[in-house]
């Protein structure tokens, strides 16, 4: 037996969703109709609204409901630093530990030729135009350090150093209370590779 068209069309919106397969989203599909009607109206309202107020920021590419976002217009940030990160969710975080007080650029992703996402689809033209406003001093790249993330940093320091702007890397090691025998061998061996002096 086939499920009615509309609710194919529900299963088969759900599977856009990250890390939701068919079955994942047959539950969710069927847990909206029958048990969270009133639920499944708001995520609708929600995501429609979403989709009609949310766009871009101008100057960092995050997600605002304004040309540009509150960030971007503060005048309590440091203007000469220029953070990149892969996802509004990196800036989030970067954020949240209240270390950083310069501005950022989001990419929305990382470079994957496997996936076709190129420099054109990580927005690189409007960061190297960022890069080179008179403003920014040092870029600052905060990109993950999986494959993709190693890649795309190092293609945008190359842009970036080929036109005279300054980039750092964020460091990577030990996390902080982490023990020793609980952390992976990688993660060890750049923690020694990145040692500093104590004062």
């Amino acid at each position: 037996m086939k499920n009615p068209p509309a609710l194919e069309q529900l299963i088969e919106g759900l599977r856009c969703l990250p890390g939701v397969g068919p079955k994942s989203a047959q539950r969710m599909a069927y847990h909206l109709l029958q048990r969270d009607r009133k639920g499944a109206n708001g995520l609708a309202l929600a995501l429609d609204n979403a989709l009609q107020v949310v766009g871009h920021c101008k100057l960092c590419n995050t997600f605002t409901e304004q040309p540009v976002c509150t960030l971007c217009t503060s005048e309590k940030r440091d203007a000469s630093l220029l953070c990149v990160v892969e996802m509004p969710t990196d800036l989030m975080m970067l954020e949240n530990t209240q270390a950083y007080t310069g501005m950022y650029f989001v990419l929305m992703g990382r470079l994957s030729p496997l996936d076709g996402v190129g420099p054109k689809e990580i927005h690189l033209d409007k960061l190297i135009k960022r890069a080179q406003d008179g403003i920014v001093q040092e870029v600052i790249l905060a990109t993950n350090y999986t494959v993709e993330g190693d890649a795309t940093a190092h293609y945008i320091s190359e842009l970036l150093r080929n036109r005279g702007v300054k980039t750092s890397r964020i460091a990577r090691g030990m996390p902080m209370g982490g023990e020793i025998e609980y952390v992976d061998s990688g993660t060890l061996a750049q923690a020694m590779m990145e040692r500093r002096s104590v004062k």
